[in-house]
């Protein structure tokens, strides 16, 4: 399934406002998920298989690694935890890097909110204004993101233009 969305990921020490924000908005929540993100060496974009009891995803994404609202173009598989899949991709492509995350999922409408605590990396936010139907044009996603952004008071400076994994490496 190909995706389109656009996504900011930011440093966040006001996790709670953030929740009661989502609240206030009638945000549904998914639950919380632990989730291990395994990432594969791969000549362009990243390749990663999500490991959780809510989300189960091969998941192929490319992406500029810029500040701010930035564009994803996603290929997303539904992964089945017990196959041989992980196995079959670390014999073949070897491992980059694993990220150990514990994650609070919301949605409202198309846009997906998580609140992570990675490792030894700390807190953040990540907002993802989703198109998976081809219904919304990118300028009403970025818009989305947009909104979110402010509602939710997020300095520019706290924004990251890295992946977890990104942080990881360096």
């Amino acid at each position: 399934m190909a995706i389109i969305n656009i996504e900011i990921k930011a440093k966040s020490n006001n996790q709670k406002e953030i929740r009661n924000i989502l609240k206030s908005k009638n945000a549904v929540f998914k639950g919380i998920d632990h989730q291990t993100d395994t990432y594969f060496k791969v000549n362009s974009g990243r390749l990663k298989l999500r490991e959780g009891k809510i989300e189960n995803h091969l998941i192929y994404y490319q992406r500029a690694d810029t500040k701010g609202p930035t564009q994803s173009d996603v290929i997303l598989y539904k992964s089945n935890p017990d196959s041989s899949l992980k196995e079959i991709l670390i014999k073949s492509l070897g491992v980059l890097v694993v990220v150990e995350k514990k994650r609070e999922i919301y949605f409202i409408n198309n846009v997906k909110f998580h609140i992570d605590t990675v490792g030894s990396l700390g807190s953040f936010v990540e907002i993802e204004a989703i198109d998976d139907s081809g219904v919304r044009s990118k300028d009403e996603l970025l818009d989305q993101c947009r909104f979110y952004l402010d509602l939710f008071k997020i300095s520019k400076t706290d924004l990251i233009p890295d992946s977890y994994s990104d942080l990881i490496l360096k």
